[in-house]
């Protein structure tokens, strides 16, 4: 091998190196909610359409006994964004430096928060610990944010969510009350003779630890390639998705196949794909064929149905925290709390 070309391959790999995906120096856990504490209100993604919903977030809170404030640009509009890049990220920037607050949900989801990521102080971030909730294209935030930093963040509920009982337990049990909790649909048959609703199903039976993390399945795969993604292997990860049709789904986790991140992986759980029903084209594959296609063949425990998503009643699942699920009952457990 020539001297040149020996030094161009050094050079190569030097590079990749640099910009290699590598799991966090170590988990950061940011402090557990009290009554009396104050969630900040920011609009990292599409804009807040109406006060009213706002309002609606803030008396919810209220009403968990939580303070509330609103971030600076919330009410502001740049198209389908809630203001500038700029502007939206200094809100986040903000809300993370301001001792008063202790955390931080996101209004909406949408699109946007992936052009945010190049301009979060990520040492101000680890430097100031604290729950970040959100679900959808908060995706973008709780990944990147996790990747460079070590922060435990939240995917849970937002804003303009549904705050019902089922939503509000799993969400004080894991910000407030600080439990390793065991996250298990609803068992409720109704007058039924078996469970037709919220129903989950094996797709390769066994019980797998890891660290959690995954998301929404969109905004996840179109960050492949980026520092904004932490090391898979051994994680257990969790994808949802609203709105795909069925080839795009296929297509987005043979993305993931392609880039390896599937073999690493030790176990794979799939909440919920509201409207990703087949289309009416001829021949189209279900979402239970892609599963068979590419999650089967892996031979790791990997259930469906999770209570993860763009639905009512959600659970509040924790990023980079060690988990056990069991996909013979559909359960996930977290080995520990999420929250110090």
């Amino acid at each position: 091998m020539s001297f040149s070309r020996r030094n161009f391959l050094q050079t190569l790999t030097v590079a990749a190196a640099s910009t290699a995906l590598r799991p966090p120096v170590s988990i950061i856990k940011p402090p557990r909610l009290k009554p009396g504490d104050t969630v900040a209100l920011v609009g990292p993604a599409a804009p807040a359409f109406t006060h009213e919903t706002v309002q609606i977030a803030v008396e919810s809170l209220q009403a968990l006994g939580f303070k509330t404030v609103i971030a600076k640009h919330v009410f502001d509009r740049y198209g389908y964004l809630a203001g500038t890049d700029a502007d939206r990220a200094a809100d986040l920037n903000a809300m993370f430096a301001d001792s008063g607050v202790n955390a931080i949900m996101a209004m909406h989801g949408g699109w946007g928060c992936a052009r945010l990521l190049p301009l979060l102080d990520y040492n101000l971030i680890r430097r100031n610990p604290k729950i970040l909730v959100g679900y959808s294209d908060i995706t973008a935030l709780l990944l990147g944010i996790y990747a460079q930093t070590g922060l435990v963040t939240m995917h849970g509920a937002v804003g303009s969510a549904t705050f019902n009982p089922f939503t509000v337990n799993y969400f004080r049990q894991t910000l407030v009350d600080a439990q390793a909790v065991l996250m298990e649909n609803p068992h409720d048959k109704g007058d039924l003779l078996a469970q037709v609703k919220d129903r989950v199903m094996t797709l390769h039976p066994g019980k797998a630890r890891g660290r959690l993390v995954g998301g929404n399945l969109t905004v996840l795969s179109h960050l492949m390639g980026s520092k904004y993604l932490p090391d898979w292997t051994g994680c257990l990860l969790f994808l949802e998705d609203i709105g795909e049709d069925v080839y795009r789904m296929d297509r987005m986790i043979t993305q993931l196949k392609l880039a390896g991140v599937l073999d690493q992986i030790s176990g794979f759980v799939f909440g919920k794909c509201t409207d990703c029903e087949p289309g009416k084209g001829y021949g189209s594959l279900t979402l239970e064929d892609v599963f068979r296609d590419h999650i089967v063949p892996l031979k790791k425990p990997a259930y469906s149905g999770a209570m993860i998503g763009h639905i009512t009643h959600k659970f509040t699942v924790p990023l980079g925290i060690e988990a056990e699920i069991d996909a013979d009952a559909g359960t996930l457990h977290l080995l520990e709390p999420a929250v110090r």
